[in-house]
């Protein structure tokens, strides 16, 4: 006998939220972020970090950082609580200490594996210790254990990062959630730094469950002005003419749930352009930034060809997705006539406007713009699959200039597999990528237009996308030098990165970092090309004496010769440490441990040697985050019913493996996913021999949705069970009419793959 059970049903745009208790020992299921369902246990502290404080200090152009991260157990049994933050891809992190009560223990770095052990030794030993790990560049997870009962630590945490203005305006970031990552990894297959990405959320609109402070001093010894920050309530002062002070309204204490950006200008919106030098007890360090010429004719510019690849995942629905439909729009209505350009646009699957680039006229203009507003948003995010389809693109002339503008908030976990690519390709493509949210994926916006030679643009705001655009079309219409030759003279230098400075396309200084030798002397000249014409600056180095106060030049090249090695190693990025032996590991290991940083291969450890459990439980809570602001509740999944019978989760990815030329639209089922989701909730029948043998697992199916909406050419890809595999064929068979798929225009028959994934979830588990 067969039985028709409750269904929990879930919308699967991004990722399966199931959570990682539910995955372990199950190598087929996939990394997962999930929405939080707190335990009603009240001896467990669920929320145990309290609070998170920022102060940061800029001097000159070097910003000095210090994160406290408060944690407390107001709970009834000793926890280990485990938190996941951003931090900025600039950040050369070099300093950690942990405060309980009187008791300050500053942390050692150590290599990762040998600290993650004596952590773990730590903490089955009852002793108080926290771990930071770096789980990406810009992801790096704490670990505290053995927080008793009624106890405060706090963790202190230091980091300093280069400004780099653009045309007169600083810019100074602090990145407060890291936003959930679509995986296709599954538990086999992931390391411990993939680990992350099974983190808990609250839903969309929820306050962070933790409070927020943030203080911003800049001292630039030239009159600061035009201080702003658009993000948050900030109470600006200034208490001398070459300071400001920023700090957060406490209206804002729940605003840890989007990036702070704090703008500021030096009066007559002036560069610190020069040399920097500071002479150490065993190596001296130079930085120097150039300011390049602000315009070229526009007759020397070369008429150029852009593809458009716009991301419309999961991920993107709502607030992200409208903004990149009103960049994109901005940007190609803006295009010259003699450009020409593609739109490719993907989430589980890959759309592509024409197979060959077009010409940007009125036409072909007014046809992408519609092919890019019919998009909803929903889907997988496969990026990779977007990228080999752009760089197959035919090149319509070899002489035009060919530019990559990637769109999206980059919430997926290929870095490296995309970074080999566009380093594979670097030599002939401009690339530039564009972040759209509150919170984005920074190292990878910021890693790919690294590897392309271009530049990262990272809108936050809707009012942002007008500006992001006109600074987009900056860049590209106005190639300020080119062809840069550094020559140091009789100047003593070494290590110095870049090794060769690419192109620059817009009022951007010039950044050199490396380190010298002897005495300072002669003179660093700076040469190139702009438009038809040759540039050379010279930095006489007599008249610049080194500067302790510069000590941070030292952190700041280990953090950009580290970022170097990791996006150029042989193999690309690897979180793996399966590749230990290798020379760039072990190159960053030893950089790490020379100058203090983290590093994907080196942590901070402190140990307080108090033994404060000897028996009991160690309960671990993973710190739920808030969903970033902005972000959709489609990027971790999204919640159609709760229904507490015995809980039968089926989820659904919608998929479509083939890549279509002219593709207007997807087939959809009448009412969208939701509709979807709730028909297969309202007919599907579990077979009940199937639960009581505890059959769990996926069938694949794939179907016609003919031009006029039937579906036909029903097939069963991936077989699990007889009874699943025939039931999910009979629900299909049930389905009324879809709206079928158009391209060029016209409805045509499409195939469809749903993959169907019967799971069984016990009671009082989390979702």
């Amino acid at each position: 006998m067969e039985s028709k059970m409750f269904v929990f049903v879930c919308l699967m745009m991004v990722a399966s939220i199931l959570p990682a208790k539910n995955q372990e020992n199950t190598e087929d299921k996939t990394l997962s972020p999930y929405f939080v369902v707190l335990s009603e246990n009240p001896d467990v502290d669920n929320l145990p970090l309290k609070e998170t404080s920022v102060k940061a200090g800029i001097a000159g152009v070097i910003a000095d950082v210090t994160i406290k991260q408060t944690y407390v157990n107001s709970g009834k049994n000793t926890l280990e609580a485990i938190y996941t933050f951003p931090m900025s891809t600039k950040a050369a992190v070099y300093g950690m200490k942990m405060t309980i009560g009187t008791r300050i223990i500053t942390a050692k770095i150590e290599e990762k594996e040998k600290a993650r052990k004596d952590y773990e030794k730590a903490k089955s030993e009852g002793k108080r210790a926290s771990l930071l790990e770096q789980s990406r560049p810009n992801v790096f997870t704490m670990n505290v254990s053995n927080i008793a009962v009624n106890d405060t630590i706090v963790v202190e945490l230091k980091y300093t990062e280069l400004l780099v203005p653009e045309k007169g305006q600083y810019s100074f970031v602090y990145p407060t959630v890291a936003g959930p990552r679509y995986s296709k990894k599954n538990n086999k297959e992931a390391s411990l730094a993939d680990e992350f990405v099974s983190t808990p959320y609250t839903k969309a609109g929820e306050m962070p469950a933790y409070d927020f402070d943030f203080e911003l001093n800049i001292n630039a010894g030239i009159p600061v002005q035009d201080v702003t920050c658009h993000t948050h309530k900030m109470l600006i002062s200034h208490p001398e003419l070459n300071q400001a002070v920023a700090k957060l309204d406490p209206a804002e204490i729940k605003g840890g749930n989007r990036d702070v950006v704090v703008n500021y200008s030096l009066q007559g919106n002036k560069i610190e352009s020069g040399m920097m030098l500071y002479q150490g007890e065993d190596e001296n360090f130079f930085l120097m930034m150039v300011q390049p010429p602000k315009k070229v004719l526009k007759e020397n510019i070369p008429a150029r060809e852009y593809i458009f690849i716009v991301d419309v995942s999961g991920s993107m629905h709502g607030f992200p997705l409208d903004i990149s439909k009103k960049l994109l729009r901005n940007l190609i209505l803006n295009l010259n006539p003699d450009d020409k350009f593609n739109v490719l646009l993907f989430s589980g699957t890959t759309g592509l406007l024409n197979s060959n680039s077009l010409n940007a006229n009125p036409e072909n203009i007014d046809w992408a713009v519609r092919f890019i507003d019919s998009q909803q948003g929903g889907g997988g995010t496969e990026l990779l699959q977007a990228l080999e389809t752009a760089y197959a693109i035919p090149r319509p002339d070899p002489d035009l200039s060919r530019t990559f503008v990637v769109v999206t908030d980059g919430y997926v976990d290929v870095e490296k597999e995309a970074f080999e690519l566009i380093r594979k390709n670097s030599g002939n493509t401009n690339f530039f990528s564009f972040g759209i949210g509150s919170t984005v994926n920074r190292y990878l916006i910021e890693g790919m237009a690294f590897m392309g030679n271009g530049e990262p643009m990272i809108i936050t705001e809707r009012e942002d996308a007008e500006k992001q655009a006109e600074r987009f079309r900056n860049y590209i219409n106005t190639p300020v030098l080119t062809q840069i030759k550094a020559n140091f003279g009789s100047f003593k230098t070494y290590d110095v990165e870049p090794s060769s400075v690419p192109d620059m396309l817009a009022e951007r200084p010039i950044i050199i970092f490396g380190k010298y030798k002897g005495t300072p002397a002669g003179a660093v000249t700076l040469s190139g090309k702009t438009g038809r014409k040759a540039y050379k600056q010279s930095f006489y180095l007599s008249a610049i004496p080194p500067n302790p106060a510069y000590s941070a030049l030292r952190y700041l090249w280990a953090r950009e010769r580290i970022k170097y090695l990791d996006y150029m190693r042989s193999n690309g990025y690897s979180y793996s440490d399966s590749q230990a032996n290798d020379e760039a590991v072990k190159k960053i290991t030893e950089l790490g441990l020379k100058y203090n940083l983290m590093t994907n291969y080196t942590s901070f450890i402190a140990i307080d040697e108090q033994i404060v459990m000897k028996d009991g439980e160690l309960i671990t809570v993973k710190q739920p985050l808030p969903m970033p602001e902005g972000v959709s509740d489609y990027a971790a999944g999204y919640e159609m019913a709760d229904i507490s019978a015995h809980k039968i989760i089926i989820q659904e990815e919608i998929t479509e493996k083939r890549i279509f030329e002219h593709v207007e639209m997807m087939p959809q089922f009448p009412g969208g996913d939701k509709a979807l989701f709730v028909f297969l909730a309202q007919n599907i029948i579990y077979p009940l021999k199937a639960i009581r043998r505890g059959i769990e697992g996926r069938v694949i199916l794939k179907f016609m949705v003919a031009a006029d909406g039937s579906i036909t050419d029903i097939e069963v890809l991936k077989r699990l069970d007889p009874l699943l595999d025939k039931e999910a064929v009979r629900v299909v068979k049930l389905m009324p009419k879809w709206i079928p798929g158009r391209q060029n225009g016209q409805p045509v028959n499409m195939y469809f793959n749903l993959p169907v994934v019967f799971r069984l979830q016990r009671q009082n588990s989390k979702k």
